[in-house]
C-alpha cells in the first residue's frame, strides 16, 4: 500500500492539537533531530482512515517502532492488548513521568504494552526528556 499524503492543514492541525509533542513519548519536535510524523493511529493496513481523529503526532522513534502495529502481547500475562490510542484514552491514566530519570511508567496494561513496544525509555528519550524537565515542564497531553 503506497504512503499516503498529508496535507498542510492537517499537519498543522495535528502538530497544533499535539503541542508540538510525540503524544507517546511526549519529546518536543523542536528538539528531535527529525520532524515528527503524522501517524495513523490505526494504520491503513487495518482499515484505519486517513482522518483527523485517526492521527497522531509521532516522533521518528514512535512511529518507527510502532510501525502499523494496533496491539502487542503483554509482557506480564502474555495476552494482547492494544496500545495507546491518544485520540481514546487519558496519557496521564496510562503514564506517569517520572521527572527525576526522565521515565516513563506505565500505569495500566495498555501502558505497558505501549512503553515496550515504542521503547520510550530508551536511552536517547531519557536523556531528552531529563533535560526537558531540568529546564521546563514538558507538555503532557490534556
Amino acid at each position: 500500500m503506497s504512503k499516503t499524503y498529508v496535507s498542510a492543514s492537517l499537519r498543522r492541525m495535528v502538530c497544533d492539537r499535539a503541542k508540538g509533542c510525540c503524544e507517546y513519548c511526549l519529546i518536543p519536535e523542536t528538539l528531535a533531530l527529525s520532524s515528527h510524523q503524522v501517524d495513523h493511529i490505526i494504520a491503513e493496513k487495518h482499515r484505519g482512515e486517513t482522518v483527523e481523529s485517526n492521527r497522531a503526532l509521532s516522533c521518528s522513534l514512535c512511529n518507527k517502532n510502532k510501525g502499523s502495529d494496533i496491539a502487542s502481547i503483554d509482557p506480564e500475562t502474555g495476552e494482547v492488548v492494544r496500545l495507546y490510542n491518544p485520540r481514546k484514552d487519558r496519557w496521564e491514566e496510562n503514564f506517569k513521568l517520572q521527572t527525576e530519570s526522565g521515565a516513563i511508567e506505565s500505569l495500566t496494561v495498555i501502558g505497558r504494552v505501549t512503553v515496550r513496544l515504542l521503547q520510550v525509555n530508551g536511552a536517547e528519550c531519557l536523556t531528552q526528556r531529563k533535560l526537558l524537565s531540568k529546564t521546563r515542564s514538558l507538555i503532557k497531553p490534556d
